[in-house]
């Protein structure tokens, strides 16, 4: 079967074209090269010895993005990643943000009905949860009014596919991801941010290789334990592996209603210097680190309840924290030695 996956070349896109080849479909890939490169396609092409088909495709063009689905057909299913992720940019820049995450996906949305196109697997985000009640989070909890323009866009995106569902063929699921970190074990493909990155953990193994001289870490007076916030780290394998069942069961009609939403995280909530503790374990590295302001956009907690995922999609994160943070170091490592 042929499934399209849009943003292929970015990060979670790139591991999961590997988990779908692995799987035994086929992957066509478009992507902008926004925030990513053609290397990567080498990358996929190293581990899983099939070289995806590949188009240079930004979908914020309708007229393309309309030639391209008239040229290919035979599409059965879409992984849709293609976004702009950073909350901090979507503050400063929120046109940005509504451009590319919005109007991307309603045309996106429009193909697929024009060309009976009926499996869509949605990038979404905890960020739509806001600043919880309560934790861990489920799939029940209220969609509160976003922290930032990029969580606002998810919470849009979701609203513009669940509505489409009830006038439609098309059945969704949106995987709403906590904090995705790490690289294949092979190191072929990771996570490599152009410019400066938003994300801890490439800032981490970026300040560990000398590559940036200090880490900012945002507030230590949050009302945490150790006064840093919390998140939900993932290993992007693990990740990558949910898209692949959730996908397993829409092509198997296995869903319960045309649209569905499953938190993807590992149950465990890590604050920022638990984070930066277990990297100078795994590394043996020293890290230069200073506490400065709060950052716009960040809530204080937030870690998944999986049990839905768990159940429904027989999906359960495997790799720990400290695994998937050694597989990052072992990335940039291969990085720097490359460039």
């Amino acid at each position: 079967m042929k499934i399209l996956v849009t943003g292929g070349l970015g990060y979670i896109g790139s591991h999961t074209a590997v988990a779908l080849q692995q799987a035994g479909f086929e992957v066509l890939i478009v992507d902008n090269m926004s925030n990513s490169s053609i290397d990567v396609l080498e990358g996929i092409a190293h581990i899983t010895g099939t070289t995806p088909q590949f188009k240079y495709l930004d979908l914020r063009e309708k007229e393309e993005v309309h030639h391209y689905f008239k040229t290919h057909k035979d599409i059965d299913g879409i992984i849709h990643f293609a976004a702009s992720k950073a909350v901090g940019e979507s503050v400063e820049n929120p046109l940005l943000y509504y451009e590319n995450n919005i109007n991307t996906l309603v045309y996106l949305l429009q193909e697929c009905h024009a060309h009976k196109i009926q499996n869509l697997i949605f990038s979404s985000s905890c960020t739509v949860y806001g600043e919880p009640d309560s934790l861990p989070i489920t799939e029940n909890a209220p969609i509160k009014v976003a922290n930032s323009p990029y969580g606002n866009t998810k919470q849009i995106s979701e609203e513009i596919i669940f509505d489409t569902t009830k006038v439609s063929d098309i059945k969704a699921i949106a995987l709403r991801y906590f904090n995705p970190i790490g690289a294949h074990e092979s190191t072929e493909i990771g996570e490599l941010p152009l410019g400066v990155p938003q994300n801890l953990v490439p800032f981490i193994t970026q300040t560990a290789i000398g590559l940036r001289e200090q880490l900012s870490v945002f507030g230590n007076d949050y009302p945490t334990e150790d006064g840093s916030c919390i998140r939900d780290y993932i290993h992007v394998m693990d990740l990558a592996e949910a898209h692949v069942v959730a996908l397993q069961r829409l092509l198997e009609n296995k869903n319960k209603e045309a649209f569905e939403v499953f938190n993807v995280g590992t149950g465990k909530g890590s604050s920022v210097f638990e984070v930066i503790k277990a990297f100078e374990k795994v590394s043996g590295t020293s890290l230069n680190y200073k506490v400065v302001d709060r950052r716009p956009g960040d809530v204080i907690a937030v870690y998944a309840d999986t049990t839905r995922a768990n159940k429904e999609l027989g999906w359960k994160a495997k790799r720990d924290l400290e695994e998937a943070l050694r597989s990052a170091w072992k990335w940039e490592e291969k990085v720097r030695r490359e460039s």
